[in-house]
């Protein structure tokens, strides 16, 4: 049977030509539902579980119709039909199941194990409306839910529940699975696990609830405010209904397949993915003495069973929960951690003959601080048997500082898996006419081994070629405006340069510095000095909702974007767009069109970053600071085909060693008159007319007296180094040769090639 057919079937006899797009988009999900049940389950002896609070795997319609090699006849099909593959994604709900790179890079690792052959299951939960929904008024963000679920997605509900107890009384979950198909290969599973009792009801204004009603509340948003202790309690109880459920899954597969429970180190390995998830540690180790293994035991095979990736250096990003809260939410758990608390003490002791009021060197080392906190990296580190940076540079600052205590100690699990992206998606799915172009040029081997890219240095000096990537280029900048348009009502003009910073907003990141950048390139065009082509920023980002400074950035780019939209002697030339509600669907469409890539986050901050990554292959030019894998792209593609600005990381982590008397503002403002200039612009009577001035006075403020990421310390060089980019941008042969080149070189970045070094070193599945 034909897909035509096929289709048509499911439209009870309907023509395709005749059928609205929600109509086939519902046929063509049912269709390849039924693809995917009759391809092969992945399995083996020794089975991952990656245990994830977020998992961002957007859309995945194209996604599955390419890895099950469908995807080509599909769009033909359609397109004979005269219907459009693009525009009936639009009527699948990009699932609300994360927020930025840590879950994104989850939704890329599941598909490169499966693609592997590789079974790993993913295991998380089915928030129902996911981190918020965006929306800009009054130049500010607001929240909303973002109501996701539908008949029409891809999770399915299963008979597997589990009782998780608490203390007011023992909640049942329901377990939803996504299929994860391989790249022409097997499928494995994304299990998501809800909250049985679950009242989405609760949500009244905006996205507010009762966070103290835990049976009913549980699964209802990804990272609930917490800028109270309720919500902070709140997600240690989510956190927990996360890992017990996790737990019970392990166990019971593990006894489904006729093994014994102390035997699970040998059939099972759980990757704890960043902090999240920490607490299977301790109801692994509750579950096997419920089972009448000894607590001996049981912190041995368990030991053997977990390991612990590290995504970030900040210090308050690694969770510290007070220990009055795993008491209050999980106190079968505190006997547990006190005792594994005491084992580090008794093999870490305070140096002998210490005085009292002295400092104990090992007090880091300790789960339970002196204050009371329970460290759960720390927990991670003592009580796992991997322990992973996600980039060779966060690697080594991990094990040179932030770390450097553990690291000291088990030398033997320390290791570094630089993060990588699925060329599927980034290439295949979003750019399909560049990877044509890559197929006719190389074969399709590159499919399969990224590496075969390096294939493309043989025509990075053929004119036809480079032209040929420009043109493309081209396509994507005339498709994101198209869509821009459709979806925003906002005409981008597609032949000016775009310059590109999506990512979640933060002040390490420095969407602030990006901003006082475009208070010069303003200035700069008032006083006279027009640039050669017009400049189009475009920004893409959600601020935590307590994260009160990052919302204060977002203003500020909102306010200058209306300030030169409405100014006609600079909107000719440069254009401020922020994206409304930035998601992996947005994604799709900037990537590709994407001239300049903004690496820009303070050096030593940035773990890794994969948007970076994404960029690359598609042909942008990365502006960066020698920061995460930014690293590893500048060592890749050579100083002439990128552009490195700022502190490197040791300095920076020099100035921060030294505190306040090393880096301060009063160096910068109001000393440094460029500076100043661009600083008091925020507080000027014109933005002030535009703006609320309670928040463009605080930023202000902030950045003045505190500028904790260091914005002040590169902004000069970071506004020199972009402006010789755009000047590089004009010759457009040698730019195109940029392009091949960072196309070319992309391959190391491939997550297959991440997944088959975690396999080889830690998993061994």
């Amino acid at each position: 049977m034909t897909v035509k057919e096929a289709l048509e079937k499911k439209l009870s006899g309907k023509s395709l030509s005749e059928a609205q797009n929600q109509e086939i988009y519902t046929a063509l999900l049912a269709f390849t539902k039924e693809k995917l049940a009759a391809a092969p389950r992945i399995t083996g002896d020794r089975k991952l579980y990656y245990v994830s609070a977020e998992f961002l795997i957007g859309k995945l319609l194209s996604n599955n119709l390419i890895n099950l090699g469908l995807f080509d006849e599909v769009r033909e099909t359609l397109k004979e039909a005269g219907k459009s593959l693009p525009e009936i994604e639009e009527m699948e709900p990009e699932p609300s199941l994360g927020n930025g790179g840590l879950g994104r890079l989850a939704a890329c690792y599941l598909d490169s194990a499966a693609t592997l052959n590789l079974p790993a299951d993913g295991v998380g939960l089915l928030y129902h409306f996911g981190l918020f929904r965006q929306s800009f008024w009054e130049n500010k963000q607001y929240e909303k839910p973002d109501a996701w679920l539908s008949p029409d997605c891809w999770a399915e509900k299963t008979d597997v529940s589990f009782t998780v107890p608490f203390p007011s009384g023992d909640v049942k979950s329901v377990m939803y699975d996504v299929v994860v198909s391989g790249f022409e290969g097997g499928t494995n599973r994304l299990h998501l696990f809800d909250l049985e009792t679950l009242d989405e009801s609760l949500v009244k204004d905006g996205i507010d609830f009762d966070k103290t009603d835990i049976a009913h509340n549980l699964t209802l948003f990804l990272y609930p405010d917490d800028s109270d202790d309720a919500g902070r309690l709140l997600r240690v109880y989510q956190q927990y209904f996360m890992v017990s459920n996790a737990a019970q899954l392990m166990v019971k597969e593990l006894s489904a397949k006729g093994y014994a429970l102390r035997d699970l180190y040998k059939h099972a390995v759980a990757q704890i993915n960043d902090t999240h998830p920490s607490m299977i540690i301790p109801e692994l180790i509750r579950l096997m003495q419920k089972d009448g293994i000894h607590m001996d035991e049981a912190i041995s095979i368990v030991e053997k069973t977990c390991a612990y990736t590290n995504h970030t250096i900040l210090a308050e990003a690694l969770e510290k929960w007070p220990l009055h809260y795993l008491e209050q939410a999980v106190p079968q758990l505190v006997p547990i951690i006190q005792e594994l608390d005491k084992r580090v003490r008794a093999k870490f002791p305070a140096p002998a003959g210490q005085k009292e009021g002295e400092e104990n060197p090992n007090e880091k080392l300790y789960l339970i601080d002196k204050h009371n906190l329970v460290h759960m990296a720390n927990m991670d580190i003592h009580y796992g048997f991997s322990v992973n940076g996600v980039a060779a540079l966060h690697t080594d600052i991990l094990k040179g500082s932030e770390l450097k205590d553990f690291a000291s100690v088990y030398p033997e699990k320390f290791n570094n898996k630089t993060n990588g992206v699925t060329f599927r998606r980034w290439l295949m799915h979003c750019n399909p006419e560049l990877a044509d172009l890559i197929t006719e040029k190389i074969g399709d081997g590159w499919k399969h081994n990224a590496d075969e890219l390096e294939k493309l240095l043989q025509f990075k000096d053929d004119p036809a070629v480079l032209e040929r990537i420009l043109a493309i280029k081209e396509q994507n900048k005339a498709a994101l405006a198209a869509y821009m348009e459709a979806r925003s009502g906002i005409r981008l003009q597609k032949d000016s340069i775009f310059d590109i910073q999506i990512k979640r907003l933060h002040e390490y990141k420095r969407q602030q510095m990006n901003a006082l950048y475009i208070i010069w390139k303003y200035k700069q065009i008032k006083a006279g000095h027009k640039p050669p082509r017009k400049l189009t920023l475009l920004f893409g980002a959600k601020a935590a909702p307590a994260y009160i400074i990052a919302k204060d950035i977002i203003h500020l780019i909102l306010c200058l974007r209306e300030l030169i939209e409405k100014d006609p002697e600079v909107s000719p030339w440069l254009e401020v767009v922020m994206v409304e509600n930035y998601n992996i669907t947005w994604a799709e469409k900037l990537i590709p069109a994407c001239d300049i890539s903004e690496q820009i986050s303070l050096a030593s901050k940035e773990a890794s970053g994969t948007g970076n990554m994404k960029f690359m292959l598609n042909g942008a030019v990365t502006l960066g600071t020698e920061d995460g894998a930014n690293v590893e792209i500048h060592e890749l593609v050579g100083d002439e085909n990128i552009c490195i600005f700022g502190k490197s990381s040791e300095e920076v982590i020099h100035l921060y060693e030294e505190g306040p008397d090393r880096y301060n503002t009063s160096a910068f403002y109001p000393a440094d008159p460029e500076i100043e200039e661009l600083l008091d612009f925020i507080i000027s009577p014109a933005m002030m007319r535009l703006g609320d001035p309670e928040n463009l006075g605080r930023l202000y403020k902030d950045m003045s007296r505190k500028d904790w990421f260091m914005a002040l310390l590169d902004v000069k060089e970071y506004i020199a180094a972009k402006e010789q980019l755009l000047a590089r941008y004009e010759d457009r042969q040698a730019w195109a040769k940029m392009m091949l080149v960072n196309i070319a070189k992309a391959g190391f970045f491939s997550s297959d090639r991440a997944i088959a070094q975690y396999n080889e070193d830690i998993w061994k599945l």
